[in-house]
């Protein structure tokens, strides 16, 4: 059984700078599921991480305001995002490995 996608926003993020091997997906997957939000994040062959997060607005705000600071050994240079529509997605916030 889905979430009505009403009252929920779905976002995708691609991060940039200092954000592969230093926890970023951990990071991201802990604050996610702290808010209690859906979606996945991933290294990209380029350098950068990519994120679709789905839940209530301002829990998915919260969640790319912290993806702008990322964890301590992280450098973000940017944060890139685009909405997307809402699925309704219940599932727990993951790290996918393979796009």
């Amino acid at each position: 059984m889905s979430k009505s996608t009403t009252n929920r926003t779905r976002r995708a993020a691609r991060i940039t700078g200092r954000v592969q091997g230093v926890g970023f997906r951990h990071f991201t997957r802990q604050t996610a599921r702290r808010l209690d939000l859906s979606g996945w994040v991933r290294n990209e062959p380029d350098g950068a991480v990519r994120l679709e997060v789905e839940g209530p607005p301002d829990a998915v705000e919260q969640l790319l305001e912290a993806v702008h600071q990322g964890p301590p050994a992280a450098r973000v240079d940017a944060v890139d995002t685009d909405v997307r529509e809402a699925t309704g997605s219940t599932e727990a916030f993951r790290v996918r490995y393979h796009s």
